[in-house]
């Protein structure tokens, strides 16, 4: 199963098992709620989606990597107490919480939320002394005496045993307690998550020339070689960091993360290639839509290679400008609602209010919720950067307001709702750019390769990311709509010929 199912499988899951009856007790009793075992290769991706789950999924998340932990700290310290049994009176062993366990009481108290994900990655890794503790734990659901509070659900990740050393296998009795995912790496849903993150565009482009190394693994006399999809994100950040401090990325470099030493050659090979074409095709010109007859008769006799390194370098710029602009119209969404919710605060105003004061009370309203939200980890990036936007701009419309003494509640809304206008004007003119480069690059293209096969690759890419899809839904753009359905076509024609044949 993929990393993409797989994903859609383990929110299934948390669905069915939180669910409720009408009398407000879970349909699937906890003691029946098998714990979910995912058990894949290194680096695909396994602890990264369970973060992803806890945010759309709105609950909690407590992860740990069960290897870092003791007996002792799993179960709890052993302290003796006095109990009394009949007319008599013993010294009993007990123990004080596990730490696991205290970490979501903990996190609970800090979120408010009350049900999550408790997470362990490496389960199968334990320790000789922690491992009768694990068995317990997926069978009943607790450490020592100290039960995983209802409206939690366990979520456990490991490694086949060809991948570690340390890894011991589970009986049957442990795996029939478990709901087993297998999961494996795959690029082409990867690559959907790599759009959607900002991967940097010669690391998507090489592997989609490249799909082989995307994720290897080989053990040699001088130890494991392996790339993993890990491994291309990490080495994605850092390039995209060492551009922008103007510094060089080159195999000695690749290799600190990409460690296969072929392809950690190939690919520093191929970076430094994908940065000499941005030059020699100057990507950027081709964008404002400036095109020279003799790079489109140069890049249409380039060999194979060169031509995709180009086209790569194409996609990704024009990525960039849709998802940003798609990324400000959902932030342009919010400060809609804001500025509808300050509409009808001005509209029932009470005789103490002034305009500044109700735009104030607006502005901790959404500072307190975003407080909230960043607390119980509920916001990705993006979500993170579009409320701190909306907050920076809230501030400005206040000290606007302040400035100019503007104090009645519906002069203060008409001023608002100029400073919105301004903003969307804003919105407007990016948009209008990102459809500008887009249609560069479709002159580009045609006037390069005409309804070719590099044609088919970018549509292909467009396809590919949701920032792109939906920002083509929104603004019309005739020749990918053109081309996508020529595309459609011939794949159903392509569809039909392997039937037949």
């Amino acid at each position: 199963m993929n990393i993409k199912r797989t994903k859609e499988e383990i929110k299934n899951t948390i669905e069915a098992y939180l669910l409720k009856d009408a009398y407000g007790a879970y349909e699937i009793p906890s003691i029946r709620q098998r714990p979910v075992f995912l058990l894949g290769s290194p680096g695909i991706g396994k602890t990264q989606i369970m973060e992803q789950i806890s945010r759309e999924c709105g609950i909690g998340l407590v992860a740990y990597t069960i290897t870092h932990h003791t007996r002792q700290s799993a179960i709890g310290l052993p302290f003796i107490s006095k109990k009394q049994y009949g007319q008599q009176e013993f010294a009993v062993t007990e123990y004080t919480m596990s730490e696991i366990v205290a970490s979501i009481y903990e996190k609970m108290e800090q979120t408010g939320l009350r049900e999550g994900i408790l997470f362990l990655d490496e389960i199968n890794c334990v320790s000789e002394t922690l491992a009768p503790a694990m068995l317990q734990f997926l069978q009943c659901k607790s450490f020592g005496n100290h039960k995983i509070p209802e409206g939690w659900i366990i979520v456990a990740a490991g490694n086949p045993p060809e991948y570690n050393k340390s890894v011991r296998e589970f009986d049957v009795v442990t795996m029939d307690r478990v709901k087993k995912i297998e999961v494996e790496a795959d690029f082409e849903v990867w690559k959907e998550y790599a759009y959607n993150q900002g991967i940097h565009g010669a690391v998507i482009s090489y592997l989609n020339t490249k799909k082989q190394n995307f994720y290897q693994m080989e053990t040699t006399i001088d130890g494991r070689h392996f790339a993993t999809p890990r491994g291309w994100e990490d080495l994605s950040n850092l390039i995209q960091v060492y551009e922008r401090m103007k510094k060089t990325v080159d195999r000695e470099v690749v290799v600190q993360y990409i460690q296969f030493p072929k392809i950690a050659k190939d690919f520093a090979n191929y970076l430094e290639l994908y940065y000499k074409y941005r030059t020699d095709y100057q990507i950027e010109e081709i964008l404002k839509g400036n095109l020279d007859e003799i790079l489109l008769k140069k890049v249409a006799h380039a060999s194979f290679d060169e031509r995709l390194s180009v086209l790569g370098l194409l996609v990704s710029r024009v990525q960039e400008a849709l998802k940003a602009s798609v990324q400000t119209e959902n932030y342009m969404e919010l400060l809609q609602t804001c500025l509808l919710e300050y509409k009808e605060l001005t509209e029932t105003v009470t005789e103490d209010m002034d305009g500044q004061m109700l735009l104030s009370n607006l502005y901790n309203k959404y500072n307190i919720n975003y407080i909230k939200k960043k607390k119980a980890e509920l916001l990705g990036k993006e979500e993170n950067i579009q409320y701190c936007k909306l907050l920076s701009v809230l501030e400005g419309f206040q000290q606007t307001l302040k400035l100019e003494h503007i104090e009645q509640p519906g002069a203060a809304f008409r001023r608002i709702k100029e400073l919105f206008e301004q903003e969307n004007k804003i919105f407007e003119r990016q948009c209008q750019s990102a459809s500008e480069i887009l249609e560069n690059v479709f002159d580009f293209l045609e006037g390069a390769f005409g309804n070719s096969q590099e044609m088919v690759m970018f549509i292909t890419e467009l396809n590919s990311n949701s920032s792109s899809v939906s920002f083509l839904q929104q603004c019309e753009c005739e020749r990918y709509y053109r081309y996508n359905k020529e595309l459609l076509f011939d794949e159903k024609r392509r569809g039909l010929l392997e039937r037949i044949s």
